[in-house]
């Protein structure tokens, strides 16, 4: 009788699962069999009962540990994503569906790309298969419930947070300068308290926060993180009520639980200040800011120039005039003397011109007679040291100051048509530089 052998039956396909696993928090992932172990313990479990099927679990872990479910943005999930697209995966293995996504629109996304790469998705505690219509909708069905879970908690948080913040509680984020946190309370740190408080009553001084800035950042102010203080920063500060020792929760204030730093009636004339639109204040602050060369500049012929101002909409323009102007009386038109020069334009030449002066060989040698008579043991090299702190001290003085050290160093200012020529008083750059050699504040100089 004749034999015939069988067909051999085709190989059995083989098929690499990768498992996925997440939790939430950080929270017990230090511990020899944590959470994410546990969960692929049952993945490769469930992949070894289907070993007669060619399933085979790939050694390459995808482990997101303290990462949400209401994000795709986890790298142990990009990198399944990755080798999906690179062919290295067939079947994706998780313990229950929210450990890949907690968001229907989110996991819709997963099995485009599940499907555009023939990739199968199992749930070892909820079977369904995706490939069948059936099974589309029992995944829909659980999606919608994780992400109900997820949202419901998420008013929970919101609800709690919101109560927390009413009875004055610190809910956390950036500590605020001023404060530092003990036992999750906000407690004053007193050396950053005395800067606050500096700030406040600075801008009741100054009006401009543009003035304040500038001030703050030449004497080196740092905010608790150790930037300089610019504009924003500054109006953030000066608008949080936390200095007031409020707690405040989406526009409303509640007592909060830690120390005030500031007063209300302080805060009161900051924001009485702040009121007004940056422009006026800007203009005020012009106003008010004293004429640094009044009664000592002149021109050619020895009249006097007096400060006057001219102000055109909410702009207000200073200038030195000529008295032959403001009096009426006959001018020679050949004598090249200026009517009118802009007041900040003139200043500041003047004050290039100072700082150029004071570092002449000539003018050290005057300061220095004039200073030894108070100081016989003074050296020309304290003298160059002194005068080179000359920009130093400008920058730290306010207006008013500034004023008082022109009339200090400056003795004549003359204005002529091709320049200005200043005489300085080296009587006063001696008692600049003594003062600067003794150990007094910035403000005796002026």
């Amino acid at each position: 009788m004749k034999r015939t052998n069988a067909p051999a039956s085709p190989p059995q396909r083989r098929l690499r699962c990768a498992i996925y696993t997440r939790k939430s928090t950080e929270e017990g992932l230090e511990m020899e069999f944590n959470s994410l172990d546990a969960q692929r313990a049952a993945c490769e479990a469930y992949i070894v009962s289907q070993k007669g099927e060619g399933w085979v679990a790939l050694r390459d872990r995808y482990d997101d540990g303290g990462y949400s479910g209401g994000t795709l943005e986890r790298p142990a999930l990009q990198q399944l994503l990755a080798d999906i697209d690179d062919g290295l995966v067939d079947v994706v293995v998780v313990y229950k569906i929210d450990r890949l996504s907690r968001a229907l629109m989110d996991f819709s996304r997963l099995v485009e790309v599940f499907d555009r790469n023939g990739v199968t998705f199992v749930s070892v505690t909820q079977s369904f298969n995706t490939t069948t219509s059936m099974g589309r909708l029992t995944l829909n069905i659980l999606l919608s419930f994780a992400q109900f879970e997820r949202e419901v908690i998420g008013e929970r948080i919101r609800d709690k947070f919101a109560a927390s913040r009413a009875r004055g509680m610190w809910m956390g984020g950036y500590v605020p300068t001023g404060y530092d946190v003990k036992d999750r309370k906000l407690v004053v740190n007193a050396a950053e308290a005395a800067t606050i408080r500096m700030i406040f009553e600075r801008f009741v001084q100054l009006g401009s926060a543009t003035a304040l800035v500038a001030q703050l950042a030449n004497e080196g102010v740092v905010s608790k993180r150790g930037k300089p203080i610019d504009k924003g920063f500054l109006y953030k500060l000066l608008n949080n009520r936390i200095y007031l020792g409020e707690a405040v929760h989406k526009g409303t204030s509640y007592p909060g639980e830690h120390a005030a730093i500031i007063s209300q009636d302080l805060w009161d004339k900051v924001h009485a200040i702040m009121q007004k639109s940056p422009r006026s204040r800007a203009a005020a602050t012009r106003a008010q800011t004293p004429a640094l060369l009044k009664g000592l500049i002149f021109g050619p012929t020895g009249t006097a120039m007096t400060p006057t101002a001219t102000k055109k909409g909410s702009r207000l323009y200073r200038y030195y005039a000529s008295m032959d102007v403001i009096r009426g009386r006959s001018i020679d038109p050949d004598s090249g003397a200026p009517l009118r020069l802009p007041a900040e334009m003139v200043e500041n030449a003047v004050i290039r011109e100072v700082r150029r002066l004071v570092r002449m060989p000539e003018i050290v040698a005057q300061t220095l007679a004039a200073a030894r008579p108070e100081a016989p043991d003074l050296t020309e090299g304290e003298v160059v040291a002194a005068l080179d702190r000359f920009d130093e001290i400008w920058s730290a003085l306010f207006v008013t100051e500034q004023a008082r050290l022109v009339r200090l160093l400056v003795d004549h200012v003359t204005v002529t048509a091709d320049g200005i020529i200043v005489d300085l008083r080296t009587a006063g750059l001696g008692t600049m530089v003594r003062d600067l050699l003794t150990p007094r504040s910035l403000e005796s100089v002026a």
